[in-house]
């Protein structure tokens, strides 16, 4: 996709599952990728093996949800490469509980890193997304959920993270057009991640979608011509049952 290449593109959460598939596609796409994970291990491990030269890919250590962390990351990227192009909200974690039994530390330790997390960091992006050269201005995706969409038993603080990132995207959407910044919001139904297979091992993963699929379809967001943007898009496993 020549619309990324040489472009500079940061993804959190790509130590592992959708991140990783979304990182190793935007190398085959020749752009240049910040691997960013809370697991400094699994994010360089990814970054190595997707760009052994090393020349297409940086891997940074950082916590979303912490402001100080995150000046520091885009410091270093406006170091390596000059600039940001598109920042991919991916990182995402959850607490499997019910409300009478989760405390309020992980209840906000999820929100702080779904919600609060592409906060900080598209707000810490922004005077780089606009001096980006894609056309008037860079590209924000926000990796949501069906969990935006609707709700299941056990899981308050990934609903309400969620179905906020939904709204902070469409807010995101309508403000930042004037800049030229397209924001898209991706809702993903399941996927064969290490977030749901190593959670809930009775679950079967056949029904469930290849992480590879949902990465193709944020690679189709980046690549929609300048003077449209798509602002939300919903990916689904075609056999999982549990949504309509």
């Amino acid at each position: 996709m020549d619309t990324l290449k040489d472009k500079t593109v940061l993804v959190t959460g790509a130590g592992s599952g959708l991140g990783a598939a979304i990182s190793r596609k935007l190398v085959h796409a020749q752009a240049r990728v910040v691997l960013a994970d809370i697991d400094a291990g699994k994010v360089a491990h990814i970054a190595s093996t997707i760009d052994p030269s090393g020349l297409s890919t940086m891997a940074l250590n950082f916590d979303v949800g912490q402001q100080s962390s995150i000046a520091d990351a885009l410091a270093a990227v406006r170091e390596r490469w000059g600039g940001l192009d598109v920042l991919i909200n991916n990182a995402g974690t959850d607490h499997t509980a019910s409300i009478d039994e989760i405390d309020s530390q992980e209840w906000t330790r999820v929100v702080q890193t779904n919600l609060f997390g592409p906060f900080l960091l598209s707000k810490a992006a922004l005077p780089m997304l606009r001096e980006s050269d894609m056309g008037r201005g860079g590209h924000i995706v926000n990796v949501a959920s069906t969990a935006a969409l609707r709700a299941w038993p056990n899981a308050s603080a990934y609903h309400a993270s969620k179905w906020g990132l939904r709204g902070l995207s469409e807010a995101m959407h309508v403000e930042l057009r004037a800049s030229g910044i397209r924001v898209s919001t991706l809702f993903a139904g399941g996927m064969r991640t290490p977030f749901l297979l190593e959670r809930f091992p009775d679950l079967n993963p056949d029904v469930l979608q290849d992480p590879d699929n949902v990465a193709s379809t944020v690679l189709f967001l980046l690549g929609m011509p300048r003077g449209t943007v798509i602002a939300e898009v919903m990916v689904l496993p075609d056999q999982e049952t549990s949504w309509p």
